[in-house]
């Protein structure tokens, strides 16, 4: 009977020495881990979007206009008057800088692909002759090639006026300098040339140098409820659900607007490869807009994306451009065999029309009609000449049943 205390005693002992162990093995298991995510992220942590370090950036593009390397209409506004000031940085990653700022009172978006100007394509031209002495057909040559180049785009002179509005002057050189630095910059083009066509791209403000600015719009978020922070949009007058659900009807509609815009509007198709609410922002008047459109392409450069070697269909996917293996050639289809409504009806519409959803304020069977409706838009494939007109049929019946919401909630009111 006296040994049975000693056995507990050594029992007791054995488990506190297991425990300590796993503890301290736990522990350095902790720290290896930890060292490895350093050694293999340590580039991260290097990139963080601080304002400190947005500060430096800002005052290098300063440094290169007061020495007269670049130049823009924002220049001396952000650098001289001090009436573009930076308010915090918004995102950066691989060099990609995007900067909140007030110009004037107005809030803005600064934007740039690189955060240094000399990290842009120099154009060799500027040092082999006088840049006054360049012909002004030359230059808008060279901007037509660069379009080319980049989006793959033939472009007339008529239709370079977006991209070229430089006058010959003082800074002349650097104005050129600055062109092709924003040139080199996809989203620059594309807002560009399409602000004046489409209401569903951002506004370009102005630019200094390789930064350009943009309307300021608030993102969407994918675990926002709404998807979109609507009571920043329309203000308090949202605050009942059936006023929600105007909303989100009419925001409905623009995304079916600008899908039929982006598919017929242009020379070419137009292509969104990454489709979430964070790469669109709603205005004050419920109209969708594209913020970031790295991943849009017209139909040339999109079907040389597509046009890839495979083995089988999960090769041909770039985002959310699909195409289709062709096996007894090894190559994927040219043509995207999903587009923009499908995805849209997928990654946006089924949140918003869900069977999980209560409480909307239209009657059941209408409900039921559009989730329905939305399923089918999500599902089907749309790349042959059968899948475009079921497409178009598709579209139709959105817009049909959307249009009737709206008479709903009007009525209800």
């Amino acid at each position: 009977m006296r040994g049975i205390p000693g056995l507990k005693r050594l029992r007791l002992k054995f488990w506190r020495r297991c425990t300590l162990a796993l503890l301290l093995l736990w522990a350095a298991c902790w720290v290896v881990v930890s060292a490895l995510l350093f050694l293999l992220y340590g580039s991260v942590f290097s990139e963080r979007c601080t304002d400190e370090r947005s500060h430096r950036i800002l005052a290098r593009l300063c440094l290169d206009y007061s020495s007269g390397a670049l130049t823009g209409d924002l220049c001396e506004d952000l650098c001289v008057a001090q009436k573009l000031v930076y308010k915090h940085c918004l995102y950066y990653d691989r060099g990609k800088k995007v900067i909140q700022a007030d110009w004037r009172g107005q809030p803005i978006i600064l934007k740039s692909k690189k955060e240094i100007f000399s990290s842009y394509q120099h154009l060799s031209m500027l040092e082999e002759v006088e840049t006054q002495d360049i012909p002004e057909t030359e230059l808008l040559l060279m901007v037509a090639l660069e379009v080319k180049n980049v989006l793959g785009l033939e472009l007339s002179n008529n239709t370079m006026g977006p991209l070229w509005t430089r006058k010959k002057g003082p800074r002349w050189k650097a104005q050129v300098a600055s062109m092709w630095s924003l040139l080199q910059q996809e989203e620059y083009i594309y807002f560009s040339l399409l602000q004046d066509f489409s209401k569903h791209v951002l506004r370009i403000i102005g630019s200094c140098g390789h930064f350009y600015a943009v309307e300021y719009l608030t993102a969407g978020h994918a675990w926002h409820k709404t998807l979109f922070p609507l009571e920043n949009v329309v203000g308090s007058s949202l605050a009942g659900r059936r006023s929600r659900v105007r909303a989100i009807t009419d925001i409905a509609l623009s995304f079916l607007d600008m899908v039929q815009h982006f598919d017929n509007d242009f020379s070419h198709r137009l292509h969104l490869c990454d489709i979430k609410p964070e790469n669109f922002a709603i205005r004050h008047d419920l109209t969708v807009v594209a913020i970031d459109v790295d991943m849009a392409f017209f139909e040339p450069k999109m079907r040389d994306i597509l046009e890839q070697n495979c083995t089988g269909d999960e090769d041909c996917n770039f985002f959310d451009c699909f195409s289709k293996c062709n096996l007894k050639i090894r190559k994927c289809g040219a043509q995207r065999a999903n587009n923009n409504l499908q995805v849209i009806c997928d990654k946006i519409f089924r949140r918003w029309f869900s069977p999980n959803l209560r409480g909307w304020s239209v009657s059941l069977p209408l409900q039921l009609q559009l989730q329905k409706a939305v399923q089918e838009c999500a599902e089907l494939g749309h790349g042959d000449a059968a899948g475009h007109q079921r497409t178009l049929k598709s579209l139709s019946k959105l817009y049909h049943l959307l249009q009737v919401t709206q008479r709903e909630l009007q009525k209800a009111e």
